[in-house]
């Protein structure tokens, strides 16, 4: 079997998806699943979001006052990672407020803190090999180079591991009118890539928000604006469907083996999906998600 996707992001705390509220064992029998479909990276897509956590963090009760957390999250995801030889990735406090509000010293020091703290907690576990920085841009922005640039350093001081950010293209899916061309994108995202260059190590944007036939020039600009500056070029094939009036569906196993083709033809180097457990996965609470894991299985051992 050649897997094609070979890294998931892990989302919780949920944003725009539902909780399929799953206890310890649901989670190990899907992380059984991801190492059956050749899984070998999970990200915690972001550790706390507004006042969810996904563990409990007295720097995040000290200063936002956080919700009860009631399972710890990092630890049972850590000792999963561990257990199926997974490499964990961790993830960022979203603030949702202080760098959306231009306050981006705020949201930077917060994270130094909340990520002190999780060295201090989890630092020694094994399946630990990466930072995740969930704050999400389409294009240039200062301040959130400021937060990528002090933030990186204080990461890379803390544990010297690799740093992944996923940006999204702003394409027509999503902003319509206000949607920007493949020559504005190249653009920006060379302005970028010139102020994160030797800072973060890896990027892997989002492709779910172009049209299908427009994706092979984006994946093929994005990986050569990432070898100029000296990233790691993954693409996140996103597993759900932007096409539908609703959010959000498991994606159609056509569009999905079409993603990956073109991902591959640009030579991308690795493959990472949002998200398995919802969209893709034999446990989801969503049967077409457990018939896609089928159709995705089958077309693999075929490869």
């Amino acid at each position: 079997m050649q897997p094609a996707i070979t890294g998931t992001f892990l989302d919780e705390i949920t944003h725009d998806i539902p909780s399929q509220n799953w206890d310890d064992r649901a989670w190990e029998a899907d992380f059984a699943a991801m190492k059956q479909a050749g899984i070998d990276t999970v990200i915690l897509i972001r550790a706390g979001y507004k006042e969810q956590a996904t563990f409990n963090s007295q720097i995040l009760q000290q200063h936002i006052g956080i919700l009860p957390v009631y399972t710890d999250l990092v630890e049972l995801f850590l000792t999963l990672a561990a257990k199926y030889n997974m490499t964990f990735y961790f993830g960022t406090y979203d603030s949702g407020n202080y760098w959306l509000n231009g306050d981006y010293q705020t949201e930077t020091d917060l994270n130094k803190a909340f990520c002190e703290e999780f060295i201090t907690r989890y630092g020694n576990h094994q399946g630990f090999g990466g930072w995740y920085i969930s704050h999400e841009i389409n294009t240039y922005n200062d301040g959130m180079m400021r937060v990528y640039e002090d933030l990186s350093h204080h990461l890379k001081q803390l544990r010297d591991v690799p740093i992944l950010i996923s940006p999204y293209i702003k394409g027509i899916k999503q902003f319509g009118q206000t949607a920007i061309s493949l020559d504005k994108h190249i653009k920006e995202w060379e302005s970028v890539f010139a102020r994160l260059e030797g800072i973060v190590d890896i990027v892997a944007f989002q492709d779910g928000n172009v049209p299908y036939q427009d994706l092979p020039h984006y994946l093929q600009a994005n990986q050569t604006l990432a070898s100029k500056y000296r990233l790691t070029s993954w693409s996140n094939v996103e597993s759900f469907d932007r096409d539908f009036p609703f959010k959000f569906p498991p994606i159609d196993f056509r569009k999905l083996r079409y993603k990956i083709e073109q991902a591959e033809a640009a030579n991308i180097d690795k493959l990472i999906t949002f998200e398995f457990s919802h969209f893709m996965s034999p446990h989801s609470s969503y049967p077409a998600a457990q018939n896609l894991y089928q159709q995705y299985q089958q077309w693999i051992s075929r490869r």
